[in-house]
């Protein structure tokens, strides 16, 4: 019997767990990196452990740590969540061994699904249809290229101990084989401690379906039917579905039985996701099984109805399953997105930060998962997903809609985030039509993500924003006017002057206040502004007779700004001043975010070119490319392998090829 319960993870999964222990009864132990000591996750369970400092390594991944924390407060068992240790071999059998019960599969599964190689040719040896590949234990680049040239290229390079995109390079042509690998192969070894590669034939523009299986320990496995992940970038999910749009009833019971005969095959236990290429003729290959539960359960639970956190625990003690194959109801349409901390006008790169405001959606048949609150800090340590939104309704259409809407309601300023971009892809056509396929970020957006810039009204409701902003600090520290006196001056309106930065544009503009009415200069196009309605942190405006609401957040020299499309960040600056932050030109090379330098390829005096690989930086659990913004020499390297670098610090200083 679980009476206490050690949730081995953070953020949004932790909390989901620890809401489902505690509607069962079950006491819950959170533990928590230095980082996190004031994080959500921490604050909701019953007692709370410190297991190290910030790094992953020293925290999360700390085998040793964990168990010494559970063992400290009591706790009988120990749920992993997913990520982190979920599929840790090693850390399932030290649970067992030390008396705790693993809420997941044993060990024996984890290590042999965990290996993408391993599982592959039990698959085979099952007669589950798999992609054709390369599993082989030479790991030579000699074996890679030779492989490769007998599969045929497009090929994908995979890290064998991988997941979620990390340690997987998509191949083109032979050229490209070689930085290929060594780069999967270095951040799987950063990332999962293995830098075992296999390869697979890549199948173009397929679909990524995945059944959802349950086992328990007296034989019995069912499925509870698929998760669309088709939609995917750089191979991280980014929205799912429950069903799929392109899966009818015979198909789904074809890939069901394959998926409960992988599990059957390997005498699998618990909750487990069996995830398949689908391709256009209806052919479906096994990917790889996760064995734990996945991010994207929530579409599930919400059209069957289960709690997969409630039957994995049940299932952990050892209970039989609460239900049979026959038993398994799917019912209407969900469709769940993924916020991440990531600037999509800058190629997706993570965003790390203090949350100023975090205001989650509600509405009929809307779910939110998070892991967030206003104040607290997004922290480059860890992987920048921060939430999770999902919308049900009776069919698939509606459901689109809510999220939209949800979407539309969901606030977060502070770091920059893809909210906008979900939008935006789940009003694309195909995504509508249910054709979207795991090339559709990547043909959709082909040219990148434009990030528009502000038009002259929102510009102006942030500059009204800000004047109020500036009036009520004024009035906080002027402690003898009246009220009464707001915005009102003997010689009439008195012009506040002041310059807007959104983006990469910057705008003069003066207000004038009449009362609650504004006549606002926008570069020089007037517009008039009344307010409505000002309640907290939400205000609706009459722009020249047309009703706006939105969402703020001011101070500091920023105004956050969000519409039911849009988040726009404002620096203000001084009427008359510049930029209010330097930008760097030339050949001076920034850091894009905070992280750890793991390669430098690059010395003192070397040629480069525009685009050359200079150095690697790792980041919320990814590794990102620095390549040179121009031709030229290299003057300075101003760092070493293994530092820490700031967003926006200095690395490397190039001198500029004059043209001739």
């Amino acid at each position: 019997m679980i009476n206490s319960l050690l949730v081995a993870n953070r953020g949004e999964i932790a909390c989901r767990i620890i809401r489902t222990c505690c509607q069962l009864g079950i006491r819950t132990v959170a533990v928590y990196s230095q980082a996190d000591a004031q994080a959500p996750h921490v604050m909701q369970a019953d007692e709370a452990v410190l297991i190290g400092p910030a790094p992953v390594a020293d925290s999360y991944l700390n085998i040793d740590s964990i168990l010494q924390a559970a063992n400290s407060c009591g706790a009988d068992a120990i749920h992993p969540g997913y990520g982190f240790l979920s599929e840790n071999a090693e850390f399932a059998s030290a649970c067992v061994d030390v008396g705790l019960v693993f809420v997941g599969p044993g060990a024996e599964a984890i290590a042999l699904m965990g290996n993408k190689a391993e599982a592959k040719r039990r698959m085979i040896a099952a007669s589950v249809p798999c992609v054709p590949g390369y599993e082989g234990r030479d790991q030579s680049e000699k074996a890679f290229v030779s492989a490769a040239d007998k599969i045929g290229y497009p090929v994908m390079v995979k890290a064998a101990a991988g997941g979620g995109g990390r340690g997987m390079r998509l191949v083109e042509e032979p050229a490209q084989l070689g930085e290929a690998l060594s780069l999967a192969r270095s951040e799987a070894e950063n990332a999962f401690g293995s830098g075992e590669l296999i390869l697979e034939k890549a199948i173009v523009e397929p679909r990524h379906v995945e059944i959802q299986v349950f086992a328990d320990n007296h034989g019995n496995v069912i499925h509870l039917g698929e998760r669309d992940c088709s939609v995917q970038r750089r191979h991280q999910k980014v929205i799912e579905e429950a069903p799929s749009p392109a899966v009818d009833a015979a198909l789904r019971q074809r890939m069901g039985a394959a998926a409960v005969e992988a599990a059957k095959a390997i005498g699998y236990s618990g909750a487990g996701t069996v995830e398949f290429l689908l391709d256009g003729e209806g052919s479906f290959y096994f990917l790889e099984m996760n064995t734990r539960l996945q991010v994207e359960h929530p579409v599930t639970e919400m059209v069957t109805g289960l709690d997969l956190v409630a039957m994995q625990i049940a299932v952990a003690q050892g209970k039989r399953l609460p239900i049979s194959q026959q038993d398994v109801r799917c019912d209407g349409h969900a469709i769940e997105v993924r916020l991440y901390a990531e600037d999509p006008g800058q190629d997706f790169l993570p965003s790390t930060g203090a949350i100023e405001s975090w205001i989650a959606p509600r509405g009929e048949g809307i779910r939110v998962d998070s892991g967030i609150e206003t104040g607290g800090v997004v922290s480059p340590h860890y992987d920048p997903m921060l939430a999770k939104i999902v919308a049900w309704a009776d069919n698939r259409e509606l459901a689109r809609r809510r999220l939209v809407a949800a979407l539309g309601d969901t606030v977060l300023f502070g770091p920059a985030s893809n909210r906008d971009f979900l939008i935006e892809a789940l009003e694309r056509e195909r995504f509508v039509s249910g054709e979207a396929t795991t090339g559709f970020i990547a043909t959709e957006f082909e040219i990148g993500i434009e990030v528009p810039s502000p038009k002259p009204q929102e510009t102006a409701i942030a500059a009204v924003l800000h004047f109020l902003w500036q009036r009520d600090q004024s009035m906080a520290h002027s402690g003898m006017v009246s009220p009464e006196l707001l915005n009102w001056s003997s010689r009439g309106p008195i012009p506040c002057h002041m310059r807007l930065g959104a983006g990469g544009d910057d705008s003069e503009v003066f207000v004038a206040a009449d009362g609650n009415e504004y006549r606002v200069s926008v570069g020089g196009t007037e517009t008039n502004v009344g307010l409505s309605q000002l309640d907290g942190n939400r205000a609706r405006f009459r722009i020249d007779d047309h009703g706006c609401d939105v969402t703020f957040w001011s101070g500091n020299g920023i105004v956050f700004l969000a519409t039911s499309k849009r988040i726009f960040e404002f620096r203000v600056a001084d009427a008359g001043s510049g930029d209010s932050e330097a930008v760097a030109s030339g050949g001076a090379v920034l850091a894009p975010m905070h992280g750890r330098i793991t390669e430098i390829v690059v010395s003192g005096g070397d040629e480069v070119t525009a685009g050359d690989r200079l150095a690697v930086l790792e980041a919320m659990k990814m590794q990102h490319q620095i390549t040179a913004p121009v031709a030229g020499k290299v003057a300075v390297v101003h760092i070493a392998t293994d530092d820490q670098v700031g967003a926006d610090d200095l690395i490397i200083e190039i001198e500029v090829m004059e043209e001739t």
